[in-house]
């Protein structure tokens, strides 16, 4: 059957999948496995080099895990899940019965491809997919490879909230006033906030976290619940302990977290009872049972606490947007583990008696999705039957309206007949006059049934009143709802050097601001190049790296960041030399799929490059020595906020959680997106505090500064003092951070300068306490100069004595070793 229009939905997730349709305007959810509307997000490999997906191969991977126990060893199960959580990065699934290695995105296709299967009456050749609103570029582009791998010739991508509203708004009798969607599924969360007035909706903010969902759950019901009660019956100390060990049996007690997890959505127990060789042995060589029961209440603490967490999301989301709960009018739930009553009586607490759930929250974002697509005019080539009269036509596919104008006339102007048309509502209560179609056009004022998608024919007959077959022979327009332009997750800026603070910063771009309606157009004419680049010279350029930020981060370190891309400006194709200092104007574009193209112009040459971020960037796996050296830093930045008297206890705990995660395997980019988000909290903080932290650097330096004058001053230095103090008070007045930076500079010169000879005797006995573990330029001339400065210091040297062997230390030590002032001590003459 030829499309007009997409028509199918996917919702990709990290737990389960499902794809739905639109048939003459209405909803349809396609089974999977014959029975099922939803098929587990699994893929498996086996000896003989099939394929397996959905059911089957979760059913084979619960039994892998749980007889991995047996052996204790990781071997290689070739079946595989929530990949979705790896999309975007260079992770690889080691397939050992296929002799390769598989990508997150060639693992989506394998689910993608099988989702296509269960349509069986037609080919399936475009779609729309949804995706997590908080999802980044490189996490996008690989989900587009993986529809491109599926075998799909054209694909847009949708925010999974966004579907889940229009899914909604289809069902919903009430088409006015602002919605929360709170979508908590298997790996991710999303929290987006909508207005409706008059059936259109418009998202207007969202917020989430890439790494909370289901799974979580599960983990919490194994660290509390499930693994106690097996210490309590069992000798298990050794086998925790050992870390691959302790993750094949988390990993297999997680196979009954989540049946225990799903089994109490509607129960207020459950009986987890295993059988006599479903686990490994303990210790002491005793078989592991389990035969226990769990109850609503306990685990209601452990599942609160993870839906605290979006529910906090969801509070700051609010608080942002400067509202409350009071201003909500409905929040509509999506995701398997909304069921839970834990969840839905949290919701009812935190936001009142407004909490929808009308709409079934396992095929809410598949169907909206599909909805989505019924209004997206198919890109793909239609094979149209030679016997078919084709024609043309426009219309709005969804509208609050009553009435819809639809133009149509023949494709074909060669054709010199005339034939008479006539449009038909599928449910007859409205059809159209009968009117003359020709090349030239008609327009149809077509009358919709209020709250519904209605279904149009077409019959088009010749001048004898013989029935003609034509394409299209049907169209839907979809009344009483219609959803605005999605909207940018991110904030998106490029890399700038400060000059000012010496580092390399975030610069946000204007038009590219988080929740801009896409497509989007962003433009920065600041920037001019550091060094000249010549024509036709491949090696001089200018890089300008881009970047995505949750937050605005103007002025804070972009590598605190997500990276994007890098945009390379060479001389190859300049049509002449451009010097340095030159102006240079970017424009990035962002398409409402998040393709993203730019226009790099230079007006000194009047020349434009154009350049379209390819969509085949991935970002590194995370490695352990990445993130130690990232938790060194956070621990770094965070001393120093303490040490110049900052309150960071909030911070310092949020720091302590994410130590905790590190412990998990599987937990790491979550890890570096904690680790980030502290970085950047931190930064804010420092900003924040940047004036009191100075204001309280410059009382000290005067008061130390007066107090050396008392002990090695003049009359010169006195006058100096004095006029550093009267500098001191109108810097503080007008709080200017520039001028007050040079004063401590200057009190800190004049303060080596009175008390030199103590400076000189405090460095030189540091570095021979520290000999042994400074990375000397020469270890044996350092030593030396040392010795010989330690036997002048007992004969009461004078400044004189001490200077050249200080000035000489200095040059043989790292630049990281440098004492502060030094470089401007050495200078005073």
């Amino acid at each position: 059957m030829a499309r007009l229009k997409i028509d199918y939905g996917i919702d990709l997730g990290t737990t389960n999948s499902a794809i739905c349709r639109m048939d003459k305007g209405e909803i349809k959810v396609i089974k999977c496995d014959t029975t099922d509307d939803t098929m587990p997000s699994c893929v498996q490999f086996t000896k003989r080099k099939g394929l397996k997906i959905g059911k089957t191969a979760y059913n084979a991977m619960k039994s892998d895990k749980r007889s991995a126990t047996k052996t204790w060893k990781s071997e290689d199960s070739n079946i595989f899940s929530e990949f979705k959580r790896k999309m975007g990065t260079d992770a690889t699934y080691v397939g050992s019965y296929m002799d390769k290695s598989f990508t997150p995105e060639e693992l989506s296709a394998e689910v993608l491809k099988n989702l296509k299967s269960f349509v069986s009456d037609e080919e399936v050749k475009s779609v729309v997919i949804t995706v997590p609103a908080m999802f980044n570029i490189n996490q996008k582009d690989a989900t587009m490879r993986a529809a491109k791998l599926a075998g799909f010739e054209y694909c847009e991508l949708l925010q999974e909230p966004i579907a889940a509203a229009m899914a909604y708004g289809m069902d919903s009798s009430r088409k006015d006033g602002r919605w929360m969607v709170f979508d908590f599924g298997g790996g991710t969360f999303d929290a987006a906030l909508l207005t409706v007035k008059d059936g259109i909706m418009q998202v207007f903010d969202t917020e989430g976290n890439n790494f909370l969902g289901g799974k979580d759950l599960d983990n919490a019901m194994v660290d509390r619940i499930i693994l106690p009660y097996i210490k309590d019956n069992n000798n298990i100390e050794d086998l925790l302990s050992d870390p691959e060990r302790r993750n094949i049996l988390k990993s297999a007690l997680k196979t009954y977290a989540e049946e225990a997890k799903q089994q109490l959505s509607f129960k207020q127990s459950y009986d987890i009872i295993t059988n006599l060789g479903d686990l490994g042995e303990d210790d002491d060589g005793n078989e592991i049972e389990l035969d226990m029961t769990i109850t609503q209440e306990q685990i209601q603490d452990i599942f609160s606490n993870v839906f605290q967490e979006a529910i906090d999301i969801c509070n700051n989301l609010l608080s942002r947007n400067n509202l409350d709960s009071t201003s909500l009018d409905k929040i509509v739930l999506v995701g398997g583990p909304t069921y839970s009553p834990i969840l839905r009586n949290m919701l009812r607490i935190n936001f009142g008696d407004i909490v929808d759930m009308s709409i079934d929250p396992m095929t809410a974002v598949a169907k909206g999705a599909a909805l989505y697509a019924s209004t997206i005019s198919n890109e793909v080539s239609q094979s149209v039957s030679v016997e078919d009269v084709e024609l043309l036509l426009d219309y709005e596919s969804t509208s609050v309206e009553t009435i819809e104008f639809v133009t149509i006339k023949l494709k074909d102007c060669s054709l010199s007949r005339k034939f008479n048309a006539k449009i038909v509502r599928a449910d007859g209560g409205w059809a159209s006059d009968s009117f003359v179609l020709t090349d030239k056009g008609d327009v149809v004022d077509c009358v919709l049934q209020e709250g519904r998608a209605n279904n149009f024919e077409i019959s088009l007959y010749d001048e004898y009143g013989n029935y003609i077959p034509c394409f299209p022979r049907e169209f839907t327009i979809i009344q009483g709802a219609k959803v605005g332009s999605a909207i940018l997750p991110y904030n998106f800026g490029i890399e700038i050097w400060d000059e000012e603070n010496n580092k390399a910063v975030y610069k946000s771009i204007k038009g590219l601001e988080k929740n801009k309606s896409l497509p989007a157009v962003g433009i920065e004419k600041s920037l001019k190049t550091s060094n000249e680049i010549r024509p036709g010279i491949s090696s001089d350029f200018m890089k300008i790296p881009f970047y995505q930020a949750e937050y605005a981060g103007d002025g804070l370190p972009a590598v605190y960041f997500s990276y994007v891309y890098e945009v390379k400006l060479t001389g190859e194709n300049l049509p002449a030399l451009l010097p340095a200092g030159s102006d240079i104007e970017i424009s990035i574009k962002i398409d409402r799929s998040e393709q993203i193209s730019m226009d790099i112009y230079i007006p000194l040459l009047d020349y434009t490059e154009e350049v379209v971020v390819p969509r085949n960037t991935v970002q590194q796996t995370v490695s352990d020595a990445y993130i130690l050296n990232e938790l060194d830093k956070a621990d770094s930045e965070l001393a120093r906020l303490r040490q110049d008297g900052l309150d960071i206890a909030q911070l310092s705990y949020k720091l302590e959680q994410v130590r905790q995660n590190f412990k998990d395997e599987n937990e790491k980019e979550k890890v570096l997106k904690g680790l980030r988000s502290i970085l950047q909290e931190a930064a804010r903080f420092d900003k924040v505090n940047d004036w009191d932290r100075i204001n309280k650097k410059l009382d000290a330096a005067l008061k130390m500064l007066i107090e050396d004058n008392k002990k090695y001053g003049d009359e010169e230095s006195t006058s100096q003092v004095n006029e550093l103090k009267k500098q001191v008070e109108a810097v503080k007045v007008s709080k200017n951070i520039p001028l007050a930076k040079d004063l401590l500079d200057r009190m800190h010169n004049l303060n080596y300068k009175l008390a030199m000879l103590e400076y000189f005797i405090a460095w030189i006995s540091g570095w021979d306490k520290r000999y042994d573990i400074i990375n000397w330029r020469n270890k044996i001339q350092a030593r030396k100069l040392i010795d010989e400065a330690k036997l002048l210091i007992v004969n009461n040297p004078s400044v004189e004595m001490l200077k050249p062997i200080v000035s000489d230390l200095i040059e043989l030590l790292p630049r990281t070793e440098m004492p502060r002032g030094a470089e401007g001590l050495l200078s005073v003459s």
